[in-house]
């Protein structure tokens, strides 16, 4: 989550904030723990912070409860209209506002026809993901996906460490040859240990974002994390400056990046096509 950070101080900066002058940030993280997320709001709400920058929609949840009052730019929400997060992506009202992650149902299912793109053998796909912080229309999307593909999508519901742990259990005692993994707080904080169990179980493998690739993963087609923190900046300054995050549309991801780590695809014996390769915007080698 640093670079994250450091991303939203870089841009603030250029902004004319400077920490230590004319701004202060207070930083927490979870690092998984999502018990952990209600204490940490309370607390950051303790500090009367003028906004508050949020991930997933389990941190934002964790902060309405522990204030009405505090303005919220959220940076990774999904389907926050439907989550009764704000009234509408055009006029939010409320006092949130920020960026949703949410991609059109058929993102979801390309991202399962790239991993077969990828490994034409894959025939069994073990699912991670996390119903509290991921719309279902993602997962049913995907399994449409899987339908016309002649792939068996197997759901993990995995919304705290010890679900991760049992998921890990359970798929290595399936048939599987693949995994998809949707990104939130859990699996992001948790990456690491997914990444090196699919290593090991020698899993090809289809990650919401390119930070899983940076560091091990095979593939991943989403959005860019640090672009959108950078953007946040602007809902910050406008906030600061005495705007209403509720007057302040939401925004959606406007391009996606296909992201392929070569290493990990010579380590678990996959050979990826030249013509796969080009249509990257970034290849690992």
């Amino acid at each position: 989550m640093w670079h994250l950070h450091q991303a939203l101080i870089e841009s603030l900066r250029g902004l004319g904030y400077i920490e230590g002058q004319n701004i202060i940030f207070e930083n927490r993280f979870a690092e998984g723990k999502m018990e952990r997320l209600a204490s940490i709001a309370a607390g950051l709400v303790s500090l009367r912070p003028e906004v508050i920058v949020v991930g997933p929609n389990t941190s934002v949840w964790a902060v309405m409860q522990a204030s009405s009052a505090v303005p919220i730019v959220m940076t990774y929400s999904a389907e926050p209209v439907a989550n009764g997060l704000v009234a509408s992506l055009a006029r939010p009202g409320g006092r949130i506002t920020g960026f949703t992650s949410d991609v059109t149902d058929e993102t979801y299912g390309l991202r399962l026809q790239l991993l077969k793109e990828i490994d034409a053998k894959i025939s069994r796909v073990a699912a991670l993901w996390n119903p509290d912080a991921i719309a279902r229309k993602a997962f049913e999307a995907t399994e449409d996906a899987a339908k016309r593909l002649g792939i068996t999508v197997v759901s993990h519901e995995v919304r705290n460490i010890t679900d991760l742990e049992s998921a890990f259990i359970s798929i290595r005692k399936q048939a599987n040859d693949g995994m998809i993994v949707f990104a939130d707080g859990l699996t992001y904080a948790r990456r690491q240990d997914i990444i090196d169990f699919a290593a090991r179980e020698r899993l090809s493998a289809m990650y919401g974002i390119r930070e899983f690739v940076a560091e091990g993963g095979l593939i991943s087609y989403g959005v860019n994390l640090p672009a959108i923190y950078r953007r946040a900046s602007s809902f910050v300054d406008k906030i600061l400056k005495g705007a209403n995050p509720g007057d302040l549309p939401i925004e959606q991801p406007a391009i996606l990046e296909l992201v392929i780590n070569q290493r990990t695809a010579k380590a678990i014996g996959l050979t990826i096509p030249e013509t796969f390769l080009v249509r990257a915007d970034e290849v690992i080698e």
